[in-house]
């Protein structure tokens, strides 16, 4: 197995009690006060999820934390609840598989009935350079799990975050990109890892835009954003790669994505400032294309 998969590890959906979690009364008292908001950072187990969801749970958050491995889900809400004044629940679930994403979000539509802020942090990049990885529906393993996994999860969590509004949805991309090639999504022909990483995180962007147009008037804004550049996280250093920056870093900026009141829906962001992504992701032809894909490939899960 790829050592940036191993860090992950490949674990069963995991039912969660039905039991409604209790949250706080949504009172926030000053500008980056979370309290009683309830906000989901997918792969928030580890890395730059992790220090996100510590610190929304330090401003007040009831934070959803998503991950495969059970053990350090719970260590998550355990340093949460234990410094306050937030409150974690974790959910298990293998974004390399569509079913157990449709599973998750059905969990998460029964348990609760509003959803502030979306955090698509969740990714992969594999280091199998001349061998492609495929999930199990298929698909080549980085465009599943860092784009197509998200844009089902979002959909079917819709109707929470329009009970919230005004509400957020944060996708985490980064600025390596490059253009898709819609007639080879897979990557049939010249495959390479990187390749395969910077086309997913494009398609982050692509679908941001896309979500900015879709909810215009709703309420709910959507960005997406390069934290910072080679972070000092698990996936990095497992490569072999020498990090350029903090995780520190990549957690205030993603922060900002979450609760700064300058925020306009479809801004791609470097860090915390107003960048231009590649050129694709403003192309409505590609989006409309993504776009057709993504539900297709989705058929079966989508509400």
């Amino acid at each position: 197995m790829p050592t940036a998969l191993a860090a992950f590890g490949l674990m069963a959906f995991m039912t969660i009690p039905p039991a409604t979690p209790q949250l706080p009364d949504s009172s926030p008292s000053q500008e980056g006060d979370l309290t009683g908001q309830v906000i989901l950072v997918t792969g928030s187990t580890g890395g730059l999820g992790r220090e996100v969801a510590l610190e929304l749970g330090t401003r007040g958050a009831h934070v959803i934390i998503h991950g495969r491995n059970e053990e350090r889900g719970n260590q998550v809400i355990e340093a949460i609840e234990s410094t306050g004044p937030g409150s974690a629940r974790f959910y298990q679930a293998d974004l390399a598989s569509l079913e157990e994403v449709h599973a998750f979000g059905e969990r998460l539509l029964e348990d609760y009935d509003r959803l502030d802020v979306l955090v698509n942090n969740a990714g992969v990049w594999t280091d199998n350079d001349d061998e492609r990885l495929m999930t199990g529906d298929g698909l080549e393993f980085q465009f599943q799990v860092n784009y197509l996994s998200t844009f089902l999860l979002t959909h079917m969590l819709m109707p929470l975050l329009e009970a919230s509004a005004p509400a957020r949805i944060v996708n985490v991309a980064s600025a390596a990109q490059r253009p898709l090639d819609f007639q080879d999504i897979n990557m049939d022909q010249d495959y390479s890892d990187g390749r395969g990483y910077a086309q997913s995180k494009l398609a982050q962007i692509l679908f941001t835009v896309d979500l900015a147009q879709e909810l215009e008037g709703s309420g709910i804004l959507a960005v997406s954003l390069h934290p910072a550049t080679m972070m000092d996280t698990g996936m990095v250093l497992s490569r072999g790669a020498e990090a350029r920056t903090s995780v520190d870093e990549g957690r205030e900026a993603v922060l900002h994505a979450i609760t700064s009141p300058d925020v306009e829906s479809g801004q791609y962001f470097n860090g915390t400032t107003p960048a231009q992504a590649h050129e694709q992701a403003y192309d409505p032809a590609a989006r409309a294309e993504l776009r057709r894909i993504s539900r297709e490939l989705t058929a079966d899960w989508l509400p």
